[in-house]
């Protein structure tokens, strides 16, 4: 299983390895000191990474992750293959994919209305956020219900007349307090009565300067508020134009397709790159400090933490680039299994990794001297985020149960006796 890296991609990876180290990697302070300033959706504070922004855009390093982008729309549009390493790079400071456009919930968003949007959509709403003029959100999960069973929710969707009128309460909508955030792409139900589950929701642009619509209050993830925050976001009679519908009405599981198996290969390469900062301070910290007369990596539980660390990182980077070159060549549908394969072993990987990193590191691992906290919180998001691990599993299951051949098996076991 050979994974050459294109000379596009190899290029491309360059310069965006050499635009973070001249431009992102001078900016963790700032950035830091707004996270945990108390106001991290201060615009005059985030003026600085839009600034960035642009001049990411000026340089061509511009929405990299979308592989079917058209000639009149900005961006490189890379295969998800050629944007494995390159996102991989992105991905080792943790709000760098937003200089590039290539941040969540966008690159959802921008891959759903790639697919669904109806021209006129397309410019109203994509070329938006293709040309970094905005942001957006994506509002599903609910309160009420257990919405891993995405069949599960509840707001309702009514069309009345040339409009959809929207009542219901969702939260943690990752980005709804961002100031530049413009409208949210929402799922609910508008045919409740229809016997096929799947047939029961559909999905509608609401712009948020829409009135009904109450935003807030934030909710913390992991004890923090963060940029763009994660708040409840209410409905109260929310008035949309009926063209504001992505796709065909009682659709919006078909909608949905197009976002969530490109979004969560995203987790994979992430996961790596995130994982590969903290292998480098496991072994820059068992370098440096010496206990019972060794230095920490010359005791055996150390090495064998570094050295299952590597294998664990590069099994995933493989299975990584394996989905994204299945996901490339047959897209999303047939490439279920891989995507729910990765969406596992990319948490649990960085999980592995960071936990054992930060044994290494003592109580200083566990401080915010180090960003060890937080790529350990990033691993709990990212096995929680689009479902959890359990989830996943059974549609794993399924897919080996119907593609399994008894007849190949048959020489493996022994004939019955006479």
């Amino acid at each position: 299983m050979l994974f050459s890296p294109s000379e596009r991609s190899q290029e491309i990876k360059a310069r965006v390895m050499a635009f973070m180290e001249e431009h992102i990697h001078p900016n963790i302070p700032r950035y830091r000191a707004l996270d945990e300033s108390g106001n991290p959706n201060d615009p005059e504070g985030l003026a600085f990474i839009q600034e960035l922004r642009m001049r990411a855009k000026r340089e061509g390093l511009w929405n990299l992750f979308l592989p079917h982008l058209r000639e009149d729309e900005p961006g490189t549009g890379l295969s998800n293959l050629e944007f494995a390493p390159i996102f991989e790079e992105m991905a080792k400071v943790g709000w760098a994919p937003e200089v590039f456009n290539c941040n969540a919930p966008n690159t959802g968003n921008m891959e759903l209305l790639n697919a669904a949007a109806n021209e006129e959509q397309r410019q109203k709403w994509l070329r938006p956020l293709l040309e970094g003029e905005c942001t957006s959100c994506f509002i599903a999960t609910e309160p009420a219900v257990a919405s891993s069973d995405a069949t599960n929710y509840e707001t309702s969707i009514v069309r009345d007349g040339d409009e959809y009128v929207i009542n219901g309460h969702k939260w943690f909508i990752s980005r709804a307090l961002h100031p530049d955030c413009r409208f949210g792409i929402i799922i609910g139900k508008s045919d409740p009565d229809n016997p096929a589950r799947h047939a029961q929701h559909s999905v509608v642009v609401v712009p948020f300067d829409t009135p009904g619509i109450e935003i807030g209050p934030d909710l913390k993830v992991l004890n923090h508020h963060s940029v763009g925050g994660h708040p409840e976001v209410r409905f109260r009679d929310v008035r949309v134009p009926a063209e504001n519908l992505l796709g065909e009405e009682g659709g919006g599981f078909a909608v949905m397709q197009s976002r969530m198996g490109p979004g969560r290969i995203h987790y994979g390469m992430r996961s790596i790159g995130m994982a590969e900062v903290a292998l480098g301070m496991m072994i820059k910290r068992s370098s440096e400090r010496v206990a019972f007369g060794k230095r920490l990596y010359e005791h055996g539980s150390v090495a064998n933490d570094i050295g299952r660390s590597r294998i664990e990182i590069d099994q995933a980077r493989l299975l990584t680039l394996h989905t994204a070159k299945v996901l490339d060549e047959v897209g999303v549908k047939a490439a279920r299994k891989e995507i729910a394969m990765l969406k596992i072993v990319a948490a649990e990987m960085l999980k592995n990794v960071t936990e054992r990193a930060m044994r290494v590191h003592g109580a200083m691992g566990l401080s915010d001297r180090t960003s060890l906290v937080g790529l350990l919180g990033a691993a709990w998001t990212i096995g929680t985020g689009d479902g959890p691990s359990e989830v996943h599993l059974p549609t794993i299951s399924k897919i080996e149960i119907r593609d399994h051949d008894p007849v190949a098996f048959e020489k493996f076991y022994p004939s019955p006796s006479d």
